[in-house]
């Protein structure tokens, strides 16, 4: 077996989650593949220490985590805000046009903030997970969830019933698991 076989069947098996969180994160296709590929091509100079790691997965999202934020921090948002939806007509029912909706305010918060809700709700993990995955306290994951709810609420109004009660006790650490 070569020596990037097994890093070849590492990419095969977690390509698809892993681009998923890339897109969720970037909210734009290119970008998400930008990101992945920066984070294959450090994962590949480091493979010969790295095919030794237990859980390869959730260092890779670690990494890809980690750089999104760098690049956030650095480069800034080319974007926009708007408070007013495209001018293009949608003729999708309506959870494709508040799939968008929800899109739109998710750019709008900080790389952490998006990060924390990709993880804890998109990706159902735990606060402990997250705190994990993005280096940080469960207390600072509680904080980020918390602040990024209020202000999906604040952009989009119209996802408020959709968007989880942070404060139910359903929600609550020991009830999810």
């Amino acid at each position: 077996m070569d020596r990037d076989a097994g890093f070849r069947a590492f990419v095969d098996a977690h390509q698809r989650p892993l681009m998923r969180l890339a897109y969720l994160l970037t909210g734009e296709v290119h970008l998400a593949e930008d990101l992945w590929q920066s984070v294959l091509v450090r994962m590949i100079g480091r493979w010969p220490k790295l095919r030794h790691v237990d859980n390869l997965d959730a260092y890779a999202r670690k990494a890809m985590l980690n750089q999104y934020i760098s690049w956030r921090r650095r480069r800034g948002s080319g974007e926009v805000p708007s408070a007013d939806p495209p001018d293009r007509a949608y003729t999708s029912e309506e959870s494709a046009v508040l799939r968008i909706v929800l899109r739109q305010a998710l750019m709008r918060l900080t790389p952490k903030q998006r990060a924390v809700l990709v993880l804890r709700f998109y990706e159902d993990r735990t606060e402990r997970d997250v705190a994990e995955l993005l280096g940080c306290s469960v207390g600072t994951v509680k904080s980020q969830a918390h602040h990024a709810l209020a202000r999906l609420r604040a952009l989009a109004p119209e996802l408020a019933p959709r968007l989880p009660d942070l404060d139910d006790p359903a929600r609550s650490e020991g009830a999810r698991r």
